[in-house]
């Protein structure tokens, strides 16, 4: 077969697959579509179906098409992380600075250390968890991070679907999630510092800086329709840059997004736009990230290793709340929603192992428990916080149907 058809066979399993599982299963209430097409491509990559059937796992992901999968995820993932920045909303955060910062520092914070306890205790159990071109340090700040993201996008698409998007308690916990975004792009951008390329990274940075200042003048000048052409030629000449500089090409997009305004595209435009990515591109890089799972230290280390993670990561973010609670004097209950919702890993904790695993910090085995953990924590969010919610406000927890693309995506 050709290289075209072995492609549109794959394009076929990343899209059927999951669906009919979605559809037949009716899995929404405890996995909603965009965790069963993670766990797909994992199941469609060497680890599962590659170890059960490795002639036709072989036939279909030849390296051509492997590449050409990759090539499209790169753009999606790309897309999907500048729109994250674009939701970054820190005027709302300036507004209540003090209970904002209080919160999202003991949200990080907390999972955090824990997650660094639990990088340390995997460290020593002697077992191979490093990529082998970090340092330790970089090993351990890289795990506890990974316990500490909350990914806004898809906190936003569960917002919406709890019926909490744009209520009081929906846009506090957006601030959180936004301040704790900017802080963990900015200690992943630490952890990937290249002291051979400093030079590059600083003038990286520089140019940044004074590009972002003029893009900004210019951008929000443009006609709506110009603006988002601008967007996408700004995001590929950050992103290019940041991957040159050794950054990452991800954390450039990230940036590009952040420096822009949301009201520039408008918050309904943006919800589309992000919708549609997750509906037409997003499955591939899904599927592209499934490829690259291993279970070679066995399935028991690989499980045991993505539970302590697991542990840590909601253990620390429900502490942290529950201490953020105290403090602040919140309602009984708001703490427990507030927390389980700020732990949702989904697919920022996927892309953050991305670029663990791509620059040698992480090795493939502690990558697949990385996306285990965020699976598990994604997959546990809406079940748990909606009895919560309901005793916490009767009248207003409604979660919705499965209605339109971004929920159904959710």
């Amino acid at each position: 077969m050709s290289t075209v058809e072995l492609y549109l066979i794959a394009m076929l399993l990343i899209f059927a697959a999951p669906w009919a599982i979605w559809k037949l299963l009716r899995t929404d209430r405890w996995a909603p579509l965009v965790v069963v097409q993670i766990v797909t491509g994992v199941l469609l990559g060497p680890g599962v179906l590659g170890a059960a059937f490795p002639a036709v796992h072989a036939a279909v992901f030849q390296p051509e098409v492997v590449t050409a999968l990759n090539g499209l995820g790169w753009w999606a993932v790309l897309l999907f992380v500048w729109s994250a920045g674009l939701e970054l909303d820190l005027r709302a955060a300036w507004t209540a600075r003090a209970e904002t910062a209080l919160t999202a520092s003991l949200a990080l914070v907390t999972p955090f250390v824990f997650g660094c306890l639990a990088a340390l205790v995997l460290v020593a159990s002697g077992a191979a968890w490093g990529g082998g071109r970090g340092a330790p340090w970089q090993l351990v700040l890289g795990i506890g991070m990974g316990c500490a993201v909350t990914a806004l996008p898809i906190l936003v698409l569960l917002l919406e679907r709890i019926g909490q998007m744009h209520r009081p308690l929906g846009q506090r916990i957006l601030r959180y999630a936004s301040l704790d975004d900017l802080a963990i792009w900015g200690v992943l951008a630490l952890i990937l510092l290249d002291w051979a390329r400093i030079g590059r990274q600083a003038l990286f940075l520089l140019a940044f800086v004074v590009l972002a200042f003029l893009v900004r003048r210019v951008i929000g000048r443009l006609a709506p329709t110009d603006r988002w052409i601008a967007g996408l030629v700004w995001l590929a000449a950050v992103a290019l840059g940041a991957d040159w500089a050794g950054l990452h090409f991800m954390v450039g997009g990230f940036l590009a997004g952040v420096v822009l305004d949301v009201r520039w595209f408008g918050r309904e435009a943006l919800d589309n736009f992000r919708a549609t990515v997750l509906l037409t591109v997003m499955p591939v890089f899904f599927l592209s990230t499934g490829l690259r799972t291993q279970w070679d230290v066995g399935g028991l280390a690989v499980f045991g290793a993505a539970s302590l993670l697991l542990a840590a990561s909601v253990t620390g973010k429900l502490a942290g709340l529950g201490l953020a609670g105290r403090l602040l004097r919140w309602r009984a209950g708001e703490a427990g929603v507030i927390g389980w919702l700020l732990q949702t890993k989904g697919l920022i904790e996927i892309i953050f192992a991305n670029v663990l695993l791509d620059r040698g910090i992480i090795s493939a085995d502690l990558f697949t428990a990385m996306l285990l953990m965020a699976v598990a924590s994604t997959m546990l969010t809406v079940p748990m916080v909606t009895p919560l919610l309901r005793r916490l406000e009767p009248d207003g927890a409604s979660p919705a149907g499965v209605t339109g693309i971004s929920r159904g995506s959710a």
